[in-house]
């Protein structure tokens, strides 16, 4: 007799794909028309699915009861997402960047980092009543680091294209990858100096010169210097090996475009083994697997002209989507306004207050000797888009583990029970303020733009503009979204007055399209037949000596025979 068949299993692979289904339905539209950040959107359905809702995500469950299982779990699930970012935002940057750049990225990872770890601890120290300023400087530390993942998010897409220069793209994906490895300095600072000098005469023997002993070997030493150099050493070798492969021919296209992929997990895993790094060694080695810009250029021509090379970016985005549903789901929303470190008249001010005062303040302050930004504006966004995201949450789970380790006999020690619980509740309100706040900003900013511009226009404005060329309403945008983009004239050329469209964050040969406001018009400014359409395309083709297909300028899946270039020879 069939059965229903209630498992864990079951349940969370429904969910899961219904949920990524349904949100691929709409994710232009949330994306490009309303500029939803996809991390928000994906927190908030991790909320709905999770047991303060729905109850169809059970995380505690799956962890067999434990919360230290379900700790590790939350743990190696973000490294796994840092991992495969950090190769990914590594091979976005275009060849020797790292080099060339190294002035701007010196000023960013240090005075920068510093100043944000400082601000953020002191922020800390006042907000949260009785809390040792060490302690305050390892919650700080958690939250210095700007996300990768979220930062992405920031740096692609239409409003990103359109309103971002690609220099200030690539100066903030270099160090969103860079400072999330480099947090460990400045976490390891702060828990070795409570370890070794601690408060109330509990610290273990050794004191301060210990403490910096270690901090300099094993953190700088052994944790940065030889992620580093192992991060180096791996990519470089990948590379050769690619290169060595694709020359004779032994690699096939998927394997070829997955390889990146494949990198991030090894050097992941391995780096896990020895206990070095990986975040930053992952970023390291996506930077020199494609410096020679070589594996760059190769996917970026094959994402242009093949729809089988978006792999890259559909793996990016199912990680985000399922990385921030399963933060909605595991997120301690009770502790923020039930705990015994901080109340929530403090917590919401503090949260305010970081997102205030964490970065704009300094970026804006050393804003002049970064050749990125280029005027005040560039400085503000740059200085308020450095969110907190799957980095904080990674940092969190270390101290966690960290703290673990001062133990007496079985037994937390004195100085530092409260510890986690404070970095616990500070580090999550953090991130999910961050994720929703600059989730929203770039929405709200553009209904704030455009809603008194439209109001205005629509009191003022003497008549319909939809009754322009003498036709009715909603008529002029279907012909606008059915008749290819271009001004018809006898045998004229594609117009000229077109938008530069980049590909995004992948610099590098780019492949633009042409792009129009409004309507195709005639020089007495009819709207063309559709006879009139064929006979101007005809001609541009005779004209450039190229096929010239009109395409449906709104779609939002490229396909290879959408392309206005012809396509390159392959060859066999």
């Amino acid at each position: 007799m069939p059965s229903l068949e209630l498992t864990n299993f079951n349940v969370v692979i429904s969910v899961l794909g219904a949920w990524i289904s349904l949100y691929g339905l709409v994710s232009y539209l949330l994306k490009e028309r309303f500029y939803m950040s996809e991390a928000l959107i994906s927190l908030l359905s991790g909320v709905v699915a999770s047991p303060h809702a729905t109850n169809f995500i059970r995380p505690l469950e799956y962890a067999l009861g434990s919360e230290e299982n379900l700790n590790n779990i939350t743990l190696y699930f973000s490294r796994l997402v840092l991992g495969v970012q950090l190769v990914l935002a590594g091979v976005q940057l275009p060849s020797r960047y790292l080099k060339r750049e190294w002035k701007p990225l010196l000023i960013l990872l240090g005075p920068v980092m510093i100043s944000m770890w400082l601000l953020t601890s002191l922020l800390v120290w006042g907000l949260v009543p009785k809390i040792p300023f060490l302690h305050a400087l390892a919650v700080g530390a958690c939250v210095t680091p700007t996300d990768p993942v979220l930062s992405n998010v920031i740096v692609k897409g239409k409003f990103a294209d359109h309103n971002i220069p690609k220099e200030l793209q690539k100066i903030i994906i270099a160090e969103s990858g860079a400072n999330d490895g480099l947090g460990y300095p400045f976490l390891f600072f702060a828990l070795y100096l409570i370890k070794y000098l601690g408060d109330g005469g509990h610290a273990e023997s050794g004191g301060g010169g210990m403490a910096m002993g270690l901090w300099f070997g094993e953190t700088w030493g052994y944790t940065i210097l030889l992620s580093v150099a192992y991060g180096a050493v791996v990519g470089w070798l990948a590379k050769e090996a690619l290169h060595f492969a694709e020359d004779r021919k032994w690699v096939d296209r998927e394997s070829f475009l997955v390889f990146a992929l494949s990198l991030a997990l090894f050097i992941t895993g391995t780096c896990g083994l020895i206990g070095s790094d990986d975040v930053l060694a992952c970023f390291i080695a996506g930077n020199v697997f494609t410096w020679d810009d070589w594996f760059r250029l190769e996917t970026l021509d094959e994402y242009v002209m093949k729809p089988t090379s978006s792999l890259q970016p559909t793996i990016d985005m199912l990680l985000n989507v399922t990385i921030f549903m399963w933060y909605g789901a595991v997120c301690p929303w009770h502790m923020f306004l039930v705990n015994n470190v901080i109340p929530i008249y403090r917590l919401i001010p503090l949260g305010i207050l970081v997102l205030l005062f964490r970065r704009p303040p300094v970026i804006l302050g050393l804003h002049r000797w970064i050749r990125q930004i280029e005027d005040i504006r560039q400085a503000i966004f740059m200085g308020f888009f450095g969110p907190v995201g799957v980095s904080g949450i990674f940092y969190l789970f270390i101290t966690l583990e960290f703290i673990k380790t001062l133990d007496q006999d079985g037994k937390t020690r004195p100085d530092v029970e409260n510890l986690g619980e404070i970095t616990t509740v500070i580090v999550w309100f953090i991130a999910i303020c961050s994720v929703v706040v600059h989730g929203l900003s770039i929405p709200m900013g553009k209904l704030g733009f455009y809603l008194p511009r439209t109001l205005s226009f629509t009191i003022t404005s003497p008549r319909d503009e939809s009754e322009d060329h003498g036709l009715p309403a909603g008529f002029r945008g279907r012909v606008s979204r059915v008749l290819p983009r271009v001004a018809i004239g006898s045998g004229s050329r594609l117009n000229t007055n077109a938008e530069s469209t980049p590909m995004g964050s992948r610099s590098g040969s780019m492949h633009t399209a042409s792009r129009t406001r409004g309507p195709p018009t005639q020089p007495n400014g009819q709207i063309p037949s559709e006879e009139g359409v064929s006979s101007s395309v005809e001609g541009l083709e005779r004209e450039t000596g190229r096929p010239a297909s009109p395409k449906l300028p709104n779609r939002t899946i490229r396909f290879p025979d959408d392309d206005e270039t012809p396509p390159k020879p392959v060859d066999d």
